[in-house]
C-alpha cells in the first residue's frame, strides 16, 4: 500500500504533466508511469474518445500488454457491443469515474469481460478503471491489470485514481492538440468504406481503406488501427437490437494531425444475413471539429460565445451587440481565449480551430471530394 506521500507526490506529477503541454504520446505515457508508484499495475491500456460519443478514438498499451498478442479488434467488439458497470461508456456518466472489477463483484470473474475475455487471453487477476472527465465530458480512460497472484485493487487505490479523472482529461485534451496537421498525402481525398460481417471480420474494403487506417496509429505503445473501427462495429450491433439511440460515430485525429470522421450502421441484406456493419471513414468537415476544438482549449461559456462568432467573421462592435457586453469586455475575452489557444490574432485562432487542415486549402480549385484541392 502506497503512503500518504508517494500518493500526494503522485497527485502534483500528474497534476503538472497534465498542464505541461505535452504531446498525447508523451503526457499518457509519463502520466501513467507515475500512477504506477501508487498503484502499481502490470499491464497498462489507455483510451481516447471523442467527448461527445464516449467512442473510442485512439488507445496505447504498457506493460505486458506490449508483449501479447492483444486481441484489440476481438477487444473493441465486446467493450462496446456489450454493457457491464464498468464499462467505459458507463463510468464516462457514473457518480464516480474509477473502479475496482474485484471490489465491484466480489469475484472478479463475475465480470463477463474478465472471464471471457482478460481472463483466457492474458492471465490478469484484477482490474481497476478511470474515466478521464472534466465536467460532463470524458476524454479517455483507462485500464490497469495485476496478475492472478497479485493483490486485488484496493477502495484506496480506486479512490487515488478517481481523483485523478480530471488531470488525465486536461492532459489528453491538451495533447490533441500539441501539433498542427502535416500535409495530407496525396490520393487520401474521399470517403474509405469497410464492411465487418458478423462474425467480426472484415469482408471488403474500399480503395484506399487501408492506407487510412495506417494513418490511424501513433506511437510506439499503439494499439491495432482497427480499435476504433472495432468499437464502432461494437456499438452499431447494439444500435441495432435497440439499445442505444443514434448510429455512433466519432472524431479521430490521424497519425499525421488530420481530423477524420468515421461513422458505422448495421447492414440488413436481402438474403436475410444479420450482423454485418458498414464503416465510413472520411476527412471531418470544419463544422464537425469545431465544438471538439474549442472544448479542447477549455474556454468559458462566454469565450465559446465570442468565439464562435469570430470564426463567423463577425467584427468586435457587432460581437458586443450580439453578447450584450462592451467592446472592452468582448476584447478581454478575446485575449483569454487568444492566452488558451496560444495564438496572437483571429486569423490565426480561425487557422488553429481548423489545425491549418482547411485554411491554407482555401482559395483552391475543389477536388472530387468536396474540399479544396492541395
Amino acid at each position: 500500500m502506497a503512503t500518504a506521500l508517494t500518493v500526494e507526490r503522485v497527485r502534483g506529477d500528474v497534476d503538472v504533466l497534465s498542464r505541461a503541454g505535452l504531446d498525447l504520446d508523451t503526457f499518457l505515457a509519463e502520466a501513467t508511469l507515475s500512477v504506477n508508484r501508487a498503484v502499481p499495475w502490470v499491464a497498462a491500456c489507455l483510451a481516447t474518445n471523442d467527448p461527445g460519443s464516449t467512442m473510442l478514438t485512439s488507445a496505447r498499451k504498457y506493460g505486458h500488454l506490449q508483449e501479447v498478442n492483444s486481441h484489440d479488434h476481438e477487444f473493441g467488439l465486446l467493450e462496446y457491443g456489450t454493457v457491464e458497470p464498468t464499462a467505459f461508456t458507463e463510468l464516462a456518466q457514473a457518480e464516480v469515474p474509477a473502479a475496482g472489477v474485484a471490489l465491484l463483484h466480489g469475484d472478479p470473474l463475475r465480470s463477463a469481460r474478465m472471464e471471457t475475455f482478460m481472463r483466457p487471453h492474458f492471465g490478469f487477476g484484477d482490474e481497476a478503471r478511470l474515466a478521464f472527465r472534466e465536467g460532463r465530458q470524458s476524454w479517455g480512460a483507462m485500464a490497469l491489470f495485476r496478475g492472478p497472484d497479485d493483490t486485488p485493487f484496493s477502495a484506496d487505490d480506486v479512490e487515488l485514481l478517481a481523483s485523478l479523472s480530471g488531470q488525465f482529461a486536461r492532459g489528453v485534451r491538451t495533447g490533441m492538440l500539441a501539433r498542427l496537421a502535416d500535409v495530407v498525402p496525396p490520393g487520401s481525398a474521399g470517403p474509405a468504406v469497410i464492411i465487418v460481417g458478423a462474425d467480426g471480420q472484415v469482408l471488403q474494403m474500399s480503395l484506399g481503406a487501408e492506407e487510412r487506417l495506417a494513418r490511424l496509429t501513433t506511437g510506439s505503445a499503439a494499439a491495432d488501427p482497427m480499435s476504433p473501427v472495432s468499437a464502432l462495429v461494437g456499438a452499431a450491433r447494439r444500435y441495432a437490437s435497440g439499445d442505444s439511440s443514434a448510429p455512433p460515430r466519432a472524431r479521430v485525429r490521424s497519425a499525421d494531425g488530420v481530423w477524420l470522421v468515421l461513422h458505422a450502421a448495421p447492414l440488413s441484406g436481402m438474403d436475410g444475413r444479420v450482423g454485418e456493419v458498414v464503416v465510413t471513414i472520411e476527412e471531418a468537415r470544419p463544422p464537425e471539429i469545431v465544438a471538439l476544438v474549442v472544448a479542447a482549449f477549455d474556454l468559458t461559456p462566454r469565450e465559446r460565445d465570442v468565439t464562435q462568432l469570430v470564426l463567423q467573421g463577425v467584427d468586435t462592435k457587432e460581437i458586443a451587440a450580439t453578447l450584450h457586453l462592451s467592446a472592452y469586455t468582448v476584447q478581454d475575452h478575446l485575449k483569454s481565449v487568444f492566452d488558451k489557444a496560444d495564438v496572437r490574432s483571429r486569423r490565426e485562432l480561425i487557422a488553429r480551430v481548423y489545425f491549418d487542415q482547411y485554411v491554407p486549402r482555401m482559395g483552391s480549385e475543389l477536388g472530387p471530394s468536396g474540399f479544396f484541392a492541395g
